[in-house]
C-alpha cells in the first residue's frame, strides 16, 4: 500500500534506543542479571532442601498465622494437591521468581507513590507514565528485557516488574491522599514536621489501601508466569509451555490450575492482611 505521508520511524528510534543502552550500560546489566540469577537459585535451592510435606506445613501456617484457621487448611490441601500433581519444583520456582519481582516493584512503587501523593509536579507526570505501562500489552515488555538481559528468568523477572509496578504506586498514592484533611490539618497544629506526619499519621492510614496495591501487583506477577516461560523463565508457565508446544492439554491443564490455586491463595492471604490491619 502507497502512503503519501512519511512514516514516523518510531520502531528506528526505539531499536536506537536500546542499542546505545545495551552497548554503554552492559556492565551494570551483567551485574544485576548475576545477582538477582544468584538470587533466585539460592532461595529455590534453599526451599527445595526441605521436605515438601514440610514446606507446605511452613506456608500453612504462615497462613493460618496471618489470615485465619480456614486460609490455613485451605493452604495446606492446595498445596499438598499440587505436590500431588508432581508439579513441586516448578511452583517453589513460580512462588520464588513472583516473591522477588513484588519485593522489587514494592521496593521501588511504594516510595515513587509516596513521593506523587505528596507533589503535585510529579503526579503530573508520573500518572499518564503508569497509564501507558498499563495498556501496553503483557508481550512487549520482554522485547527490551532480552537485550539487557538475556534469556532467562532474570528478563522474566524485569518484565514481570515493569508490569506489574503500576498498582503499587498509583494505591500509595491513593492512599496518602485519601487521609482526612482535618487530620493532617491537626499534626500541622500540632507543630509535626512532614516526616512526622508522613510516617505517624499519612502512612499508618493509607496502609490497608497499600496493601490493596501489593495485592493488585501480586496478582499481576502471576498473570505474566506463563508469559514469561516464552523467555526461558521456567516454572508452571514453563510446563503451560511446554504442554502448548507438545499439544499435552492434560499436562497443560494441571500447571494451569496449580497457578490457579497459588493465585487465590496469595489473593486471600493479602486481603485478609489487609483487613486486619484496617480493623486494627
Amino acid at each position: 500500500m502507497d502512503y503519501s505521508v512519511p512514516k514516523f520511524p518510531l520502531d528506528e528510534l526505539v531499536e536506537q534506543a536500546l542499542n546505545f543502552l545495551t552497548e554503554n550500560f552492559a556492565f551494570l546489566t551483567k551485574a544485576i542479571s548475576k545477582l538477582i540469577e544468584s538470587l533466585m537459585d539460592g532461595l529455590v535451592s534453599s526451599l527445595m532442601l526441605l521436605p515438601p510435606w514440610l514446606l507446605i506445613g511452613i506456608f500453612a501456617g504462615l497462613a493460618w498465622r496471618f489470615a485465619g484457621r480456614n486460609l490455613g487448611i485451605a493452604t495446606a490441601l492446595g498445596l499438598l494437591f499440587v505436590w500431588n500433581l508432581r508439579l513441586w519444583l516448578p511452583t517453589v520456582e513460580t512462588i520464588t521468581l513472583v516473591l522477588i519481582a513484588t519485593f522489587i516493584a514494592i521496593l521501588l512503587g511504594v516510595p515513587l507513590g509516596i513521593y506523587t501523593a505528596l507533589s503535585p509536579t510529579a503526579r503530573r507526570i508520573v500518572m499518564p507514565i503508569l497509564d501507558f505501562m498499563q495498556t501496553m500489552p503483557a508481550f512487549v515488555y520482554l522485547i527490551p528485557a532480552i537485550p539487557f538481559f538475556g534469556l532467562g528468568v532474570v528478563s522474566a523477572i524485569f518484565a514481570t516488574v515493569v508490569f506489574a509496578m503500576p498498582p503499587a504506586i498509583r494505591f500509595t498514592c491513593l492512599g496518602i491522599q485519601q487521609v482526612p484533611v482535618q487530620l493532617i490539618e491537626a499534626a500541622d497544629a500540632f507543630g509535626s514536621t512532614p516526616r512526622q506526619k508522613l510516617f505517624k499519621v499519612q502512612l499508618p492510614l493509607a496502609v490497608p489501601t497499600i496493601m490493596a496495591g501489593i495485592n493488585q501487583t501480586i496478582m499481576l506477577s502471576l498473570s505474566m508466569v506463563v508469559i514469561s516461560a516464552m523467555i526461558g523463565a521456567g516454572g508452571l508457565g514453563g510446563e503451560v509451555w511446554k504442554a502448548i508446544q507438545r499439544l499435552q492439554a492434560g499436562a497443560g491443564f494441571e500447571a494451569g490450575i496449580a497457578v490457579v490455586i497459588l493465585a487465590m491463595l496469595l489473593d486471600r492471604i493479602t486481603q485478609n492482611i489487609a483487613k486486619r490491619l484496617q480493623d486494627y
